[in-house]
């Protein structure tokens, strides 16, 4: 990690230092499980890094303009978040030995990523998806050796792209997501980047571990665009 900036090598610290520590989601109501017990265990990859050379367009950031993340796009035939924004990952298999194994396994399979470039830096606490009835661990983790990657399986990801991290940071590039759940009206956290919006279980990821991190810029909170 030599050649990466010492802002880059900052955020894996603070990374490192928010797994160490723990965050409270602030789950909704509407979101916690009727009964965790049967819940699908899941996990997916929050893979941080310098994933290419373009850096963000936001000028003057927090966080360091060449600091992406990894996201893909799934199918539109998938039965759950079809065609919605996500992070690499899955539910965890008997051979797993848990979910930092579990999140890398999902993402080779998914994008094609190499194993040995990722640098797991822990886990944050399990979030419940009760939409399709998973408890879903998000495993931050760091790119050391970059590698290729694309939709391997086209049944489930149509699309791989990194997003500059300053760039979702960015106030005009935030909002608020509201859809209907058990007949009640819920706003969740979203991001608006070159026409891509990240909502749902992603975007409550992102935004509760920016704002744990630190990183967060004050935005429109009342700013509200429509689910795709």
């Amino acid at each position: 990690m030599t050649d990466l900036t010492p802002e880059v090598r900052g955020a894996r610290a603070e990374l490192l230092d928010l797994c160490a520590r723990g965050l409270d989601w602030g789950v909704d109501p509407v979101r916690v499980l009727e009964d965790p017990s049967t819940a699908r265990p899941a996990a997916v990859l929050v893979l941080f890094g310098a994933l290419d050379a373009t850096p963000s367009r936001t000028e003057d950031p927090l966080v360091a303009r060449d600091l992406d993340v990894l996201l893909q796009r799934r199918s539109q035939a998938l039965g759950h978040h079809a065609g919605q924004i996500a992070f690499p990952g899955g539910r965890l298999e008997p051979s797993d030995a848990g979910p930092r194994e579990a999140a890398v396994r999902e993402a080779v399979e998914e994008v094609g990523l190499e194993a040995k470039g990722v640098e797991v830096l822990g886990t944050l606490p399990p979030l419940p998806v009760p939409v399709s009835n998973h408890l879903v661990t998000p495993v931050p983790a760091w790119w050391t050796r970059p590698s290729q990657v694309a939709a391997v399986d086209h049944a489930e990801t149509v699309d791989v792209f990194r997003v500059p991290v300053a760039d979702l940071l960015e106030p005009a590039n935030r909002a608020s997501v509201e859809h209907s759940r058990w007949g009640r009206t819920v706003r969740t956290p979203a991001f608006l980047v070159d026409g891509v919006l990240v909502w749902g279980f992603t975007g409550i990821v992102l935004a509760r571990m920016f704002d744990a991190l630190g990183w967060a810029v004050p935005y429109d909170v009342h700013r509200v665009v429509q689910a795709r």
